[in-house]
């Protein structure tokens, strides 16, 4: 299964698609996972591999899709009843371990994303500096030059894709196909009074004002460069501003790197242990006074569904 899972998460990286791998690290007995047992988890809730059962796994995948929603590592950490709760916090998520064979399971969870798009639309000194800066920073770069208006057909740009534009002479044509696109940051080169005259022609053509407002022209941030190598310097920083920015704030599932990232996710509390379940993944539902209750394992299901009056008090809440 490792190898199975590795070359599985190969295939996905070559393709540019985004997964989490679930690692664990540490257990405490009694745990049916072990060190180095492995899942891998995709944007549609989607799991392969195994880190442990129905109580382990929710919560990792839950845990997963909010690592490719903001990126970031976490180490999960299920306690059972009498076990150890690791001294340290920082960086650490913890649950607690529902299973009634109880144990505890330190799971490390790893987004990989792919890499951010960076598309440059046409030609010159500034664009040249910047492909080279975008790639030693981590992008994706696509240089279009020629007939960029057409070239723009074939790319899907998403939240997180990054367009800058100094065609000299099509400009509007290549801003009014770009804009009307998801994609996250969209700026012109080009002096304030050519760039104003150029919003001004947009605005004219009927480009909605809500697409407009996304326009940073001119491009980069103001740190008084003169040279093409200092203002492609300020627009890469203003593209990464954008990006930590956008990271920052609350994403939705529309506003995810691609389609494959929409995942919005309802939740609802399992009423026995109260541990949160994601609705569209749940495994075990029930239907009781007109609603649908959700669990996190067969054992709460069944504990319900044995007295579900019994259980309305924690429904309500």
């Amino acid at each position: 299964m490792p190898e199975d899972l590795l070359t599985l998460a190969a295939e996905l990286r070559a393709r540019g698609e985004p997964f989490a791998l679930a690692t664990v690290v540490r257990c405490e007995r009694p745990t049916s996972a072990k060190p180095g047992a492995k899942a891998l988890i995709r944007p549609d809730g989607r799991v392969t591999g195994w880190v442990g059962g129905a109580c382990a796994e929710p919560v990792v995948a839950r845990e997963a899709l909010a690592a490719l929603r903001d990126g970031q590592p976490r180490l999960v950490v299920l306690v059972g009843d009498g076990g150890r709760d690791p001294a340290r916090t920082e960086g650490i998520v913890h649950f607690p371990m529902t299973c009634h064979s109880g144990g505890t399971l330190e799971i490390y969870v790893e987004p990989f994303l792919p890499k951010a798009l960076l598309v440059l639309v046409g030609h010159g000194p500034v664009i040249e500096t910047l492909a080279t800066l975008g790639e030693t920073a981590g992008h994706a770069v696509s240089v279009l030059t020629g007939d960029a208006t057409a070239a723009l057909r074939g790319l899907s740009l998403g939240s997180t894709a990054s367009v800058v534009v100094a065609t000299h002479g099509d400009d509007e044509q290549a801003l009014t196909r770009v804009l009307a696109t998801p994609a996250g940051y969209v700026s012109l080169v080009a002096s304030r009074k050519r760039a104003g005259a150029i919003v001004d022609t947009l605005r004219q053509r009927g480009v909605p004002a809500d697409q407009l407002a996304r326009l940073k022209a001119p491009a980069g941030l103001d740190i008084g460069a003169v040279t093409p190598e200092e203002i492609a310097v300020s627009i890469l920083a203003e593209i990464i501003q954008a990006r930590r920015h956008r990271a920052a704030e609350p994403v939705a599932a529309a506003e995810m790197a691609a389609a494959t990232f929409a995942t919005a996710l309802a939740e609802a509390k399992d009423p026995i242990c109260g541990m949160t379940v994601e609705v569209a993944t749940a495994r075990h539902q029930s239907d009781w006074a007109g609603r649908s209750v959700y669990f996190c394992c067969r054992h709460c299901k069944e504990t319900f569904d044995a007295e579900p009056a019994r259980y309305a008090a924690a429904l309500a809440g």
